[in-house]
């Protein structure tokens, strides 16, 4: 099986960027989106936290907040106006928008100063329930998949880069890797047409609540 992968760099923040490459992209696939053809998906995962531990008062406007709501927010809705658009989904009635939100979008995250992280991921939740209702009259299906605690860049950002913050963030608990949220999201990408998941949670089974983990797990575990 020859899987083609096609790469447009595109920055999030401006949405005409994001327009031009989801067009590239369809015009490169030969996708007619005048004559009724339409992207199937969006796996809409544009999202960082920065500014950690700073509070929200002393966070640059410009470099933290500034860049944390136009890439978690305008980035976040630019990408599913585009695939609607120029991607096709709403004039075919048809696909699937999954947005990648956070479990920090229902409940307080245990990080320190994440307040402007705190409130997009809870206006990408808002957002993810208000557009599956605008889309009423159409099979475009609108979910929103909420990781936990998962291994990697994104949590190393969060902190500045501070390896001995991010080592302590993830002591004992084994947190999930990426492959782990690929699996949900292709679970709840490939459901008949009829079946929409339209939330699920996926973290660390020692991650007990968004607030309570089980700091000894991965020794009880351990083989």
């Amino acid at each position: 099986m020859v899987i083609e992968v096609h790469v447009y760099l595109a920055d999030v923040r401006e949405p005409t960027a994001v327009k031009q490459a989801v067009s590239s992209g369809a015009r490169h696939l030969g996708i007619n989106v005048a004559a009724g053809a339409a992207f199937d998906i969006l796996v809409n995962n544009a999202g960082l936290a920065l500014g950690a531990p700073t509070p929200f008062w002393k966070q640059d406007m410009s470099e933290h907040i500034g860049t944390m709501v136009n890439t978690n927010i305008l980035g976040f809705m630019g990408a599913a106006h585009a695939i609607l658009n120029e991607g096709g989904m709403a004039n075919a009635k048809r696909g699937t928008i999954l947005n990648i939100t956070s479990t920090t979008g229902l409940e307080v995250p245990p990080f320190p100063d994440e307040a402007v992280y705190h409130a997009s991921k809870a206006c990408q939740e808002a957002f993810t329930n208000v557009l599956r209702t605008e889309l009423v009259n159409t099979n475009v299906k609108v979910l929103a998949l909420r990781p936990g605690v998962v291994q990697g860049h994104f949590h190393e950002q969060r902190v500045g880069g501070s390896k001995s913050e991010y080592e302590g963030f993830m002591e004992g608990i084994e947190a999930l890797v990426a492959e782990d949220v690929a699996r949900a999201a292709v679970w709840m990408a490939s459901t008949p047409e009829k079946v929409s998941i339209k939330a699920l949670d996926v973290v660390p089974s020692s991650q007990r609540s968004l607030q309570v983990f089980d700091r000894e797990w991965e020794k009880r575990n351990a083989s």
